[in-house]
C-alpha cells in the first residue's frame, strides 16, 4: 500500500539540493545552496523530513546553526521513488475509450 507524500516548497527545495541519487550532503553545503531559507526555517524543515523518515541524518538534533552545519544528510533510499513522484506529480493515465459490447 503506497502512501501519498505531500511536500511544501521548502521541503522540495531541500530534497532537490540534496539529490535523489543516494549521495549525501553536509548541512554547511545546504546552507550555501539554499540562501533563500533562513537557517531556523531550514533546520525546522530538515527535522521534519528526518522525523518522517524521508531523510537520514547523523545527528539527533538540529537546534543550532553549528549543529546544522556539521550534520550530514542523505535521502532515504526506500522513499526516493515516492519523493520523486511527490516533487513532480504526473496526471493519472487517461482511461481507454474502448467499450466492451455484449
Amino acid at each position: 500500500m503506497a502512501t501519498e507524500i505531500n511536500l511544501d516548497g521548502s521541503e522540495i527545495s531541500i530534497i532537490k539540493a540534496i539529490g535523489l541519487s543516494g549521495g549525501g550532503v553536509l548541512g554547511e553545503v545546504l546552507l550555501e545552496k539554499l540562501p533563500e531559507l533562513v537557517p531556523s526555517e531550514l533546520a525546522n524543515s530538515l527535522q521534519g523530513l528526518v522525523d518522517l523518515g524521508y531523510l537520514d541524518c547523523d545527528r539527533s538534533s538540529l537546534h543550532s546553526t553549528e549543529e546544522l552545519q556539521k550534520a550530514h544528510f542523505n535521502v532515504n533510499s526506500g522513499y526516493a521513488h515516492a519523493l520523486k513522484d511527490a516533487m513532480d506529480p504526473k496526471p493519472d493515465k487517461p482511461r481507454s475509450r474502448r467499450v466492451r459490447r455484449e
